[in-house]
């Protein structure tokens, strides 16, 4: 059980705060190229408690920039987006993507004012439909993960984000070492709801379950694996938490990955990544942006819905609070995985306030390669007979 003091270490995430330094130093998802275009070429986000427009400009670059203009603070959410950059509305000084501001109208051009100004911008990537952020410092930029389910092209793509999750992002990633939750929350609710599609293969006896720290020169996490007593009883694929707030997961026919962005300490953005590799394993007939569906996870009346993994696992998470209560809880033996995260999170804490590199960056631009989490030979039908998702 934590402290009162160490649940607020782990889980405030606004600027300044030792779980946001650390969070800053990781690339994260801020929206969905999708989302933006000519008609509609910016939107308003929050993430790790800062206000932000991002906007995709008239050359098709992308930008997140301070909502707030330099000059007298009025949104840029009401700017006007340009080839270059983006205008404030009000006085109309322009910003480009890296914070500089290149035109400031009314001012003296011999004064060279604007070369003074820095607004707060941040860098933008767009891998396979998906907007990665870097809000740290810049001297500590790491290379953006190349994922392999983003970059192959040997399967059907689909980006899915649910509702926003209105509880603190630590209780999604907690989740993700925990392996029992399935049994009751996703398998148990299904089949009393009548779905086929319930997936009796958990309901075979636990016989053991293993967690390993893992670190690799591009990424570190926590692999997790359950065993299952029986003569004909399968070993599931590994599916590793992604530190700090990134799952890895076999789903039917596939394998999709869930990026769990935090809005501020009391919101969460998921994005849900699937991929269904081809069964000849030639390219997909389409590789351009995948398709995006927004999901619902709770009714008109407000209440989860209850009929999918993605409602269910929003329930057990929301209903914990917006900051889960973490000193009145009672883990059992079963929780090993979560303390471990927990001890993961808070030593890469202090290593960034020490001032060292927290786990799982590379920062070798030249060793910029496709990181492989896919199992070789690991094929769509095994994954559909595998189908689970935590």
């Amino acid at each position: 059980m934590l402290s009162r003091e160490e649940n607020e270490l782990l889980t405030r995430i606004g600027p300044g705060t030792p779980a946001g330094r650390l969070l800053r130093r990781y690339w994260h998802v801020v929206g969905v190229a999708a989302e933006l275009d000519k008609e509609k070429p910016k939107k308003r986000v929050k993430i790790l408690g800062e206000d932000l427009v991002l906007y995709r400009d008239g050359r098709g670059g992308y930008g997140l920039v301070g909502e707030h203009c330099s000059h007298r603070g009025a949104s840029l959410y009401y700017g006007f987006v340009e080839d270059d950059g983006i205008r404030c509305a009000y006085h109309g000084w322009k910003y480009d993507a890296c914070g500089n501001c290149i035109d400031q109208p009314f001012e003296s051009p011999e004064v060279r004012y604007k070369e003074e100004i820095k607004h707060r911008a941040y860098p933008v990537v767009k891998s396979a439909g998906l907007l990665f952020a870097y809000l740290g410092p810049q001297e500590k930029k790491p290379v953006l993960p190349r994922w392999d389910i983003l970059a192959r092209d040997d399967g059907v793509k689909k980006i899915e984000v649910p509702q926003v999750l209105d509880c603190n992002w630590l209780q999604a990633m907690e989740n993700s070492v925990d392996p029992v939750h399935t049994y009751y929350l996703h398998s148990h609710t299904l089949k009393l709801k009548g779905d086929p599609d319930h997936v009796p293969f958990h309901y075979q006896k636990l016989n053991k379950i293993d967690f390993e720290l893992v670190v690799y020169p591009s990424w570190a996490g926590i692999q997790k694996q359950r065993f299952f007593a029986g003569e004909e009883a399968k070993v599931e694929t590994p599916h590793p938490l992604i530190f700090p707030n990134i799952l890895f997961v076999p789903v039917r026919a596939g394998y999709a990955m869930h990026f769990r962005t935090p809005i501020d300490d009391a919101h969460t953005q998921i994005y849900q990544f699937r991929f269904r590799p081809t069964d000849d394993g030639k390219p997909a007939a389409d590789n351009g942006d995948p398709p995006v569906a927004f999901l619902r996870t709770k009714d008109e009346r407000g209440e989860f819905h209850m009929n999918d993994f993605t409602s269910q696992d929003h329930m057990a998470w929301e209903t914990q609070g917006p900051l889960a209560d973490r000193p009145a809880e009672h883990l059992g033996e079963s929780d090993r995985g979560i303390l471990m995260f927990r001890k993961l999170l808070r030593d890469q804490i202090r290593a960034v306030e020490s001032g060292g590199d927290p786990i799982g960056l590379n920062m070798d631009a030249k060793k910029d390669e496709v990181i492989k989490l896919i199992p070789e030979g690991y094929t769509a039908f095994e994954a559909a007979q595998a189908a689970m998702e935590t």
